[in-house]
């Protein structure tokens, strides 16, 4: 008789964890600074946080049930790619938000197509490295196509102008190629030339080159470029081990840059302590263990990339941000995914846990199967 798919609890409950601190967070972090600062009502930013979560959590229901094996198609990657890369494009002509053109804007929300980008290449990889990593090494025929494909992608994203997610995606497919078996000495040839071109992009832009001054020595400019490390800093120590109490933070109030966004782990640390910090990196430490899991007991190799892939993305993003805030790397335009506010990004990240939740589905009931066979 056939066994029900069981859910992955531990991965379901760290995801539901991470939503539910995020739209406190997101009040607290915003509900003072909202009608200075945005000229909208206190409950403006939480009230969006809240609609895009129930929204993120009812597609990620719908998502766990679909069985992951129906993305195996070259029609639906491809249309997938081809719809996104359109919409990189047509953002490219939509109004400037802070100096950057990212969003869609639709009746007061923000969709940007960059979210989806970084699914789409982790897609298209997981396909392309499934059927032809027996040749991984063949540069022509197994790396040629997911460099054209994912190298558009970060290309449109890149001239947004948006360096950070272009790297974290990148950053992304390179740990699945490498998952894949490639020799190290290419590798190492990658590498090298990333950090020339890394280095020619920061050198072309010079708010690019005050991050990387300030990261070296933010006091340096305290009032200028060293001035979100520094207020970062600040929120984070001030919190000690038990923090000041939910809306006690006093960094959010118009001394924290975005506060509700980028650093809203600051603001956690300060409200939170360490502990309460300490409990939301264990969530994504649940996350990364469960998606590696999942990848690692996946029935068939498209499943375990593709796996792969979606927790990389979750947990490097959220180590690239929480090295941000606390002042490990420069400063870059990178949330703290399933927490910061963002409704486009808890969407597609929310979307993306649905998937990997299909694929523990399936790789448990088909090796509890096995056992059962085997007994």
């Amino acid at each position: 008789m056939a066994r029900k798919l069981q859910s992955d609890k531990w991965l379901f409950l760290a995801t539901l964890a991470l939503v539910c601190v995020s739209v406190v967070m997101v009040y607290s972090a915003s509900a003072v600074i909202a009608p200075d600062r945005y000229k909208v009502q206190p409950y403006h930013f939480v009230t969006r946080q809240a609609l895009w979560a129930l929204l993120g959590l009812a597609v990620l229901t719908i998502v766990m049930k679909i069985d992951y094996r129906t993305y195996r198609n070259d029609q639906v990657i491809w249309s997938f790619v081809g719809v996104v890369a359109l919409l990189l494009v047509a953002v490219l002509f939509s109004p400037q938000v802070n100096g950057s053109r990212r969003w869609f804007g639709f009746g007061g929300f923000g969709i940007q197509p960059s979210e989806l980008a970084k699914v789409a290449a982790i897609f298209f990889t997981a396909l392309t490295l499934e059927r032809r990593m027996h040749r991984i090494d063949d540069l022509k025929y197994a790396l040629l196509p997911i460099a054209v494909v994912v190298g558009c992608l970060g290309l449109l994203i890149f001239v947004e102008p948006d360096l950070g997610t272009a790297v974290a995606m990148l950053l992304v497919v390179a740990v699945m190629v490498l998952a894949a078996g490639l020799h190290y000495g290419y590798v190492a040839v990658a590498g090298l030339l990333a950090a020339v071109l890394g280095a020619i992009a920061v050198v072309a832009e010079p708010y690019r080159w005050r991050r990387i001054t300030a990261f070296l020595d933010p006091w340096a400019d305290p009032n200028g470029s060293g001035y979100q490390i520094i207020q970062s800093l600040i929120a984070v120590g001030s919190g000690g081990w038990l923090g000041r109490g939910l809306m006690g933070g006093m960094q959010k109030l118009f001394f924290l840059p975005e506060p509700h966004t980028d650093f809203i782990f600051a603001v956690i640390s300060e409200e939170l302590g360490f502990i309460g910090a300490t409990l939301v990196v264990a969530c994504f430490g649940v996350i990364a263990w469960r998606g590696m899991r999942a990848a690692v007991a996946a029935p068939d190799r498209f499943g375990a990339f593709l796996a792969l892939g979606i927790t990389a993305m979750v947990v490097a993003q959220a180590m690239i941000n929480l090295s941000v805030v606390l002042g490990l790397v420069p400063t870059k335009g990178i949330s703290l995914p399933l927490v910061s506010s963002g409704g486009s990004s808890l969407l597609v990240n929310l979307a993306a846990i649905g998937v990997l939740l299909n694929i523990s589905q399936h790789a448990v009931h088909e090796g509890a199967a096995v056992e059962q066979g085997a007994a």
